[in-house]
């Protein structure tokens, strides 16, 4: 099995806590497996808390048992090859049955397919509304599962939710659940990264626009701010070379230089990520440590390294000593598109680009380098990174 993929997604040693889940999960499964009812299970969990190690302990358990109808769906172009890749070197698993949401529904709806259980990771993705430009013309994609399947799993990190037509929440949840009976399953312990509890409310107040302190000094996580862009390049590639793994993100907003649309600050320039049809996803291409991530590629993978590059759309208040956040600088307007059930406010709008921040930054389990386009907000942390040394 690929080791990246294996280290990332199925793990020898389980936690207490992770243990717990999934006696709980199995135990809720094995209950409603014989009955009539359409039930849900949720796996609650901020970025990095071992959600996807859970999620994959059950689905090796019931898509190896052909007793069961199963099928393991996601909606990340990225998250869907390493699953498919997982299913090639798992005895007894068909990745025939690892699909994206939509081809799934539509295919089974046309064939009048049903399952005793779908197992759904990054469920914060499935639309919540139409989408007829992506072949979906239902309403909620997620009441649409739940219609297949006498269980639904789903994995949910409402700080995750950064698109209109991708929008959930709590409420919006349990109102699409409606009164088919529920149970939820919380994770709140991190484990990708070695950072301490601490470092991780540092990097969840600087999304939030809280006032900035000193990032603290009190794990093995590997922390650094460069006044440049280029400097960091330098020593992510340093960190490539060594332990692999190790990659260059951004946020949206950098303007067009001579008709090129790539990050471009102080003497840095590399073009965006590129979606590749290839089987080799973007995290673990060699060439893409000379390309810009994004969420488009990077949303539930561990990354060793991450250099971050805070884009345009993000700014510094002296007043209130904070970093903040300037929706009309964000350049990806997929993120604003309208509704006709939801009206979104600026605040949320702003939570939508907090969340792509916060998604980005969490990557890197060993450590993360930090630099920010806008030359305020910059100097500031790079002012609070050298007093806290």
């Amino acid at each position: 099995m690929n080791k990246i993929l294996k280290d990332q997604f199925i793990i020898d040693e389980l936690s207490g806590s992770q243990k717990k889940v999934i006696a709980g999960m199995n135990a809720y499964i094995n209950k409603n497996m014989k009955g009539d009812q359409h039930v849900v299970a949720i796996i609650q969990g901020a970025a990095g808390t071992g959600k996807s190690v859970v999620l994959m302990n059950l689905v090796r358990k019931y898509m190896t048992d052909k007793r069961y109808q199963t099928a393991l769906v996601v909606n990340h172009p990225e998250l869907f090859k390493a699953y498919q890749d997982l299913a090639r070197d798992i005895p007894g698993m068909n990745e025939k049955n690892i699909l994206r949401p939509t081809a799934l529904i539509n295919r089974a709806q046309k064939n009048n397919w049903k399952y005793d259980v779908i197992f759904v990771d990054e469920a914060h993705l499935l639309y919540s509304k139409s989408e007829p430009y992506a072949h979906y013309r239902g309403q909620n994609q997620l009441t649409d599962l739940m219609s297949l399947a006498k269980i639904v799993v789903v994995v949910y990190d409402f700080a995750q939710v950064f698109q209109s037509k991708m929008y959930w929440s709590k409420k919006l949840l349990l109102e699409t659940i409606g009164n088919h009976p529920y149970e939820r399953f919380d994770m709140n312990f991190q484990y990708r990264m070695v950072a301490s509890n601490e470092q991780v409310k540092w990097m969840d107040n600087l999304t939030a626009e809280k006032a900035l302190a000193s990032f603290p000094r009190n794990s093995n996580f590997d922390f650094k701010v460069f006044s440049t862009a280029a400097a960091l390049y330098e020593q992510i590639k340093e960190k490539n070379h060594k332990v692999g793994l190790s990659r260059i993100v951004a946020t949206s907003g950098f303007p067009r230089i001579n008709g090129r649309h790539n990050v471009e600050m102080d003497t840095f320039s590399l073009p965006w990520d590129e979606w590749d049809p290839q089987r080799t996803h973007w995290a673990k291409r060699e060439s893409s440590i000379s390309q810009v991530g994004t969420i488009y590629t990077l949303q539930g993978f561990d990354l060793n390294y991450v250099g971050m590059i805070i884009g345009p759309s993000f700014g510094y208040d002296k007043s209130t000593d904070s970093m903040t956040i300037i929706p009309e600088k964000y350049s990806h307007k997929e993120i604003f598109k309208k509704r006709q059930d939801i009206k979104f406010s600026t605040a949320e709008y702003k939570d939508f680009i907090a969340n792509v921040l916060n998604v980005l930054i969490k990557r890197g389990k060993y450590g993360m380098y930090l630099t920010a386009y806008d030359d305020q907000l910059r100097e500031r942390l790079v002012e609070l990174y050298h007093n806290g040394q």
